[in-house]
């Protein structure tokens, strides 16, 4: 596209209009038009000084980065804030405590046990149950686990995560591991809120 130059009237009538024009800004100075198309200078790049000896690492800072490792599910689900009495928990932790009921998972699929955890929570929560035992199993280490390493006890990991989204979410009120006697690691401790009128 080029340019072409303005006729004596165009420039004429563009002077009226400019004339009549407000600023919008009348406190600023008017900028010279040689100013405002020349471009900025760029900032001059620093030369890089050569290095009298090249080492590896003789840059780096001498921290080693800590690994960014999800804790264990033992402690995850211990350091839990407690949201129930602390003396019951503490009697809870020591299988003081009775269950009022339990679910075996234990060798279920996900696609099975899932729906079955969902609905036996929330029956005992509206039977106005209060503490029941999930059994989840400790799981076991497959042979030929390929290329992608699997962690043992599919369930024992997957029971925590279900019970803490919605619908269970809203009828749990503390998930622990169970007592030895109630099974230790394979199985959970679920405390149930009070069922709501």
């Amino acid at each position: 596209m080029s340019r072409r130059r303005l006729t004596p009237e165009e420039l004429a009538l563009w002077r009226k209009v400019a004339d009549t024009a407000e600023r919008k800004n009348p406190h600023r100075k008017d900028p010279d038009s040689h100013q405002i198309l020349r471009p900025k200078p760029k900032p001059a790049k620093p030369v890089p000084q050569p290095r009298e000896r090249f080492e590896i690492g003789s840059c780096a800072n001498n921290q080693t980065p800590g690994h960014d490792v999800l804790p264990g599910l033992q402690d995850r689900i211990a350091a839990q804030p407690i949201k129930m009495d602390k003396k019951a928990h503490a009697r809870l932790k020591r299988g003081k405590l009775t269950p009022e009921g339990r679910i075996d998972l234990h060798g279920m699929t996900m696609e099975r046990a899932h729906p079955a955890l969902t609905g036996f929570i929330l029956n005992a929560q509206a039977q106005g149950k209060r503490l029941v035992l999930v059994i989840t199993g400790k799981g076991k280490r497959s042979d030929d686990s390929g290329p992608i390493p699997q962690r043992p006890g599919v369930l024992r990991h997957a029971v925590p995560q279900w019970l803490s989204m919605p619908p269970l979410a809203q009828a749990v009120l503390q998930v622990a591991e169970a007592h030895a006697k109630h099974g230790g690691g394979g199985a959970y401790y679920v405390y149930l809120r009070r069922p709501r009128q």
